[in-house]
């Protein structure tokens, strides 16, 4: 039997176990101080806890303030306090940290009974939000498997938490934590989550909403909507349960919430979807130039990274009228590819076009990256021929399919593609830019980057040049040909199909878009004026002085082509199209901005006068068809053809907006077969007619039906060749009569 202990013995093993204890405290709180003194590694400094290294994606904004997309290494954007809605915090609070707005980073009651429910197998997470935070701010640091280094790195977090109680609020931590954290589906913040999965903004997110984008905090890929969208209604449905025992949410709310689906409206954070990916790319490379060209750095004189620094681009583009011009788009180039492949039933469209097929080959990615392997052309084109499996576009989707390379190289040459764009002629901005068909597949933009032959869109400008030269729209010519001398060069008498015989007024020539109308007035105004106006009017590309851009000889952008004709709708004034209002940076401050400034290019009264006219094209000419389709507001339009039918154009302008459409193929050499499916009133009007009906439709957007206001002084040049006729009898009447 052990002898008991004596009193003396008591107070010696006290007296060690309090000195051992004292000393665990002082060794901690020393620990605690070298690790606050960056001893066991550096920490983030308060300039990187307000503003953290992370990748922050710029956005691109609409006139309206809605976000059109992102440029990103990370799809980060950050929100303030009063743009997160309050369900959002509750359901986080909830969640994450009940007793956030009571501890001071460390919620000590919590830990140890995380801790005892670790020892007895029930593993559970005891960070508070504000600690979580503080591992987020280890940007560069994943959570460290080796059991030292992640007592070390927990007791970081600690410290980092303390002094981000000090120094910030409660909402600001709890802002900085929802704009660091991942949400999955390149989704990096509140902002890009409510974007991305439900496309709406952080104040707006419901009950529901919030608490499945807090569910995906648990577990991005075990709790995703869209890969496991069971496991994260169900624990949408835990979170809301929670929000009610913390007294955030009643019990009848969360009755009506659980039956709720997911209701996703799920939009992937990639740079191929989403709408105006064209005008997207264009922007991101007119950006770059723009901070090469002026020279515009960071403070510290670094370049600005567009996928990284969180800029904002403020543009001119009206989020429904991209998307009306999207939809216009896609609703009729389906029918018309469909068109187009049945005129050349019974026909080889590839007979004679070898070059045009081996061109189509090389400029292919598959022959690049071939060439880059090392690949001879024998054994290019043995792949070329050999089937496997490719993804193929089509107007109802993508498809999978097994092909020969070769074929599909055929299949895109047969491919109808379209662009667009429509502005605002007064003021010069850019409301709407289709760029193509789809980003994915073909990546180069016909909006701006491409030129085509413009055919019989450049009438206009001829007329144009007659009417400043003193004819009137009711002068009246004989539809004949006609010759014209070309200096160092042969004759040229152009060639007409669909001739109207007899006398014409100008008017009525220029509505039934007549060659020799055309030519006959370039006789008398000469190219060398209607070039010069033509540049005037904003065609950057080249303009020679032949007889033959009376036709549309020349090839021009439809960026350049709306920018013209915004100077008949804006009274002779031409202002450059505009898509860039100012860029700022991720603090607000702006480093460029853009403002159009107005040129004159033509008379007030002649390109009154040109509006009458191109309004005739419509009511009673090639643009006839626009009533058809149910426009029946003051519109002016024309349509352009070029040789074999490889282009069709629409132009069309009203006060409020000109728009631009054009329909090819990649490749001049394939074409629509006969006029009458090929020509612009067929193959672009019918799109420009589904952008302005729906436009028209949208009170919201405040598009006027009124019409072309005239000069303030009048017009003197007649245009109204009825009211002429009358008064052309009147004074043969009153001549016979002696008056």
């Amino acid at each position: 039997m052990k002898k008991p202990l004596s009193q003396q013995e008591i107070r010696k093993y006290n007296f060690t176990l309090w000195k051992i204890l004292i000393g665990a405290i002082a060794f901690f709180a020393l620990f605690i101080v070298l690790i606050g003194y960056e001893v066991f590694g550096p920490l983030p400094s308060f300039r990187d806890i307000e503003h953290p290294k992370s990748n922050q994606a710029s956005e691109i904004v609409t006139d309206d303030g809605r976000v059109l997309g992102t440029y990103f290494v990370q799809n980060r954007s950050n929100v303030t306090y009063p743009e997160i809605s309050k369900n959002v915090l509750n359901a986080l609070i909830a969640t994450e940290d009940i007793r956030f707005k009571e501890h001071s980073g460390i919620d000590f009651k919590r830990t140890f009974t995380i801790f005892f429910y670790n020892i007895i197998g029930k593993k559970q997470g005891g960070s508070t939000i504000t600690q979580q935070l503080a591992f987020n701010l280890f940007s560069e640091e994943l959570r460290q498997r080796n059991f030292f280094k992640r007592v070390l790195q927990k007791f970081k977090e600690w410290v980092i938490a303390v002094k981000l109680e000090r120094n910030y609020t409660k909402e600001e931590i709890i802002v900085m934590y929802l704009n660091t954290v991942d949400f999955g589906n390149q989704a990096y913040g509140i902002k890009s989550a409510a974007r991305v999965y439900f496309n709406t903004t952080p104040d707006k997110l419901s009950v529901a909403q919030a608490a499945t984008l807090v569910g995906i905090l648990k577990g991005v890929t075990r709790y995703s909507p869209t890969r496991n969208p069971d496991r994260a209604l169900d624990r949408r449905n835990t979170i809301m349960g929670l929000m009610v025992r913390a007294e955030l949410l009643t019990e009848q709310e969360l009755q009506v919430e659980q039956k709720k689906t997911l209701a996703l409206v799920f939009s992937a954070a990639t740079v191929n979807d989403g709408i105006a990916p064209y005008f997207r790319a264009v922007l991101k490379n007119d950006v770059r130039r723009i901070f090469e060209e002026r020279s515009i750095t960071k403070p510290d004189g670094t370049p600005y990274d567009l996928d990284r620094d969180g800029l904002k681009i403020i543009t001119t583009i009206n989020y429904d009228m991209q998307v009306y011009a999207e939809e216009a788009q896609k609703e009729y180039m389906r029918t018309l590819q469909m068109s187009f492949i049945k005129s050349w039933k019974g026909r080889n469209p590839f007979k004679g076009k070898e070059m045009q097929i081996e061109q189509g080959v090389r400029r292919s990615d598959r022959y690049k990256s071939l060439q880059l392997e090392g690949k001879s052309d024998e054994e290019i084109k043995a792949d070329f021929d050999t089937p496997t499996k490719l993804t193929i576009f089509t107007w109802k989707g993508n498809i999978d399919t097994l092909m020969k390379p070769i074929d599909s190289v055929k299949y895109y040459k047969m491919l109808l593609r379209n662009s667009m764009m429509a502005m605002d002629p007064q003021t010069g901005f850019v409301k709407a830019w289709v760029g193509g068909i789809n980003y994915e597949h073909f990546k180069y933009d016909q909006v701006k980057m491409g030129t085509r032959q413009v055919g019989s869109t450049a009438k206009p400008f001829t007329y144009s040049v007659a009417v400043e030269n003193g004819y009137s729209p009711c002068f009246t010519v004989l539809n004949e040909p006609v010759t014209i001398e070309v200096p160092g060069s042969a004759p040229w008498t152009p060639r007409s199909s669909g001739t109207v015989p007899g006398y014409l007024t100008l008017q009525k020539g220029l509505a039934l878009s007549q060659n020799y109308i055309a030519a006959y007035l370039m006789k008398q105004v000469g190219p060398t004026a209607v070039a010069t106006l033509a540049k005037k009017m904003g065609i950057s590309s080249d303009v020679p002085a032949y007889p033959s851009i009376a036709l549309g000889s020349f090839d021009a952008s439809v960026y350049d082509m709306v920018g013209a004709y915004s100077v008949f709708a804006n009274k002779g004034i031409y202002t450059k199209p505009t898509y860039i209002l100012r860029i700022e940076d991720k603090n607000g401050v702006v480093l460029h901005r853009e403002k159009p400034i107005p040129v004159p290019a033509m008379n007030e009264e002649v390109a009154y006068v040109m509006t009458r006219m191109l309004r005739g094209v419509v009511t009673n000419g090639t643009g006839w068809r626009l009533t058809k389709y149910g426009i029946k507001t003051p519109v002016g339009g024309k349509t352009g053809t070029t040789q074999n039918n490889s282009d069709g154009w629409f132009m069309g302008i009203t006060p409020q907006l000109v728009a631009g459409v054009w329909t090819g193929c990649e490749d001049r050499a394939f074409h629509f077969t006969s006029t009458a499916q090929g020509d612009g009133a067929t193959t672009a009007l019918p799109i420009f007619a589904g952008f302005m009906k729906r436009v028209y439709a949208d009170p919201k957007l405040k598009i006027s039906k009124a019409d072309f206001e005239p000069p303030k002084n009048g017009v003197s040049i007649t245009y109204d060749c009825n009211q002429y006729q009358q008064q052309e009898q009147k004074t043969e009447l009153d001549e016979k009569l002696g008056f």
